[in-house]
């Protein structure tokens, strides 16, 4: 049934790419406010959008392990940065595409790395809080990191708070749906009532990270670290399988620095500002590439 749940996923990711763009756009006008954004039409759909895309991913995650299902959102960065440029009525740079695609194949190429899983997932109450314990530890830090700077770092450091939470998610919704085994009552546990608790947090910081502005490098920061996460996660708490065949390291090397190259090249790139912004001919209006980088 695996393919079944990377099918859904596909779908669930394209839905997810369009629901963050059109989420970042609003948050960028309005800033991280929920209160405000909850206003904003725009923001809504947007929200709809995202919560379809995560429900489908949700389902996936019923019928494929995490190591197959969460390689499919990775390659929605592809999709995710040129819609967000379109919502700004400009063409994507040549430097968000190709960083994106660099960021997108080399984090595919790790995670198909990683064996393939079919064992039903299992967590224990002990593992499961010291696993919360140790993400709200990541969250605060990159919170009160990211409140003393500014710039891509900034957006970087909130990305990655979203993203540990957001793997946190995926991987509780693991527990729970590939757990049921048609036994619905199993469902009767605070492992489910987890899962809207974490999501809610991850959309905060999820609109956190959109609000400085830098689009490519808040969902590339939380493409890249949600999965990774997630895969540790799996082969720690629930018992997946890591590659350990030595002929795959070289690869996992290249593959990661190709992500991390893809990573550096968004983060090169100025803010984008919405139309509510005072627009202005200064170098914070412009990309930080140079003009050959333009599509």
């Amino acid at each position: 049934m695996t393919w079944v749940g990377v099918v859904i996923a596909l779908a669930g990711a394209l839905g997810y790419a369009l629901g963050a763009a059109l989420q970042q756009y609003e948050a960028v006008a309005e800033g991280a406010s929920l209160l405000k954004l909850v206003r904003r039409p725009r923001w809504c759909i947007g929200g709809i959008i995202g919560l379809t895309g995560a429900s489908l991913h949700a389902v996936a995650l019923s019928f494929a392990p995490l190591v197959a299902v969460q390689p499919i959102s990775v390659a929605t960065l592809v999709f995710a940065v040129p819609l967000a440029a379109l919502m700004y009525g400009r063409k994507p740079y040549k430097a968000e595409i190709f960083g994106s695609i660099a960021v997108a194949v080399g984090l595919l190429w790790l995670m198909f790395l990683v064996p393939q899983h079919h064992v039903t997932p299992r967590l224990g109450t002990g593992a499961a809080l010291v696993f919360i314990a140790v993400i709200g530890v990541i969250a605060l830090v990159t919170q009160v990191a990211a409140s003393r700077t500014h710039g891509p770092g900034r957006a970087l450091l909130l990305s990655i708070g979203a993203g540990v939470v957001t793997a946190s998610v995926s991987t509780f919704v693991r527990v729970v749906g590939g757990g049921l085994e048609g036994d619905w009552g199993r469902l009767l546990h605070w492992f489910t009532l987890a899962v809207p608790v974490l999501l809610v947090c991850a959309v905060v910081l999820l609109q956190r990270s959109y609000a400085v502005g830098y689009f490519g490098i808040a969902y590339a920061g939380v493409q890249v670290v949600d999965p990774i996460t997630s895969v540790l996660a799996g082969a720690i708490l629930l018992g997946e399988p890591l590659p350990t065949d030595s002929s795959t390291a070289v690869p996992a090397l290249l593959a990661a620095a190709l992500t991390i190259a893809g990573t550096i090249t968004l983060g090169r790139l100025a803010p984008d500002h919405s139309p509510a912004a005072p627009v202005a001919a200064t170098p914070e209006s412009r990309p930080l590439t140079a003009a050959s980088d333009r599509a």
